[in-house]
């Protein structure tokens, strides 16, 4: 049976960066719950959805596990994101520009499945990036 850091590495690694999405099917709970804003579904579905998003916008799209912090059931992790901006991204046309942004991940486990993950992308910092700039202020 793999550790839960190993898991973790599976689903941060084989998952979000290569964009593996069975490994969700093999290690993520039935009842998996997902608190991250802007997967929907809440739940592993939508978390496949956003990958598929992610490396359709951004085909070289990868993440770094820089730090992972263990407490009991739960691992924090910090990440670096990168790709380039290859295909349309929401409403942006792309822009062929590269990016490297901070994310924060936390997953728990029970019984050796994820049962729950909170994501924390810098997407300011990703618009930023892509030449996207905020709205003027009384705009």
């Amino acid at each position: 049976m793999k550790t839960n850091e190993q898991i973790f590495r599976i689903l941060i690694e084989g998952g979000f960066s290569k964009g593996d999405l069975t490994v969700f099917d093999t290690y993520a709970s039935p009842d998996f719950v997902e608190h991250q804003h802007g997967f929907f579904p809440p739940n592993v579905k939508g978390v496949k959805k956003a990958i598929d998003n992610l490396h359709y916008s951004f085909p070289d799209f990868s993440l770094t596990v820089k730090d992972m912090v263990v407490g009991g059931d739960t691992i924090w992790g910090r990440m670096s994101g990168q790709g380039t901006h290859e295909r349309q991204f929401g409403p942006m046309p792309p822009t062929g520009k590269k990016f490297e942004i901070t994310v924060i991940d936390i997953m728990r486990f029970k019984d050796g499945k994820l049962a729950e993950h909170w994501g924390v992308a810098d997407r300011l910092s990703l618009m930023e990036q892509l030449g996207m700039k905020p709205p003027q202020r009384g705009s």
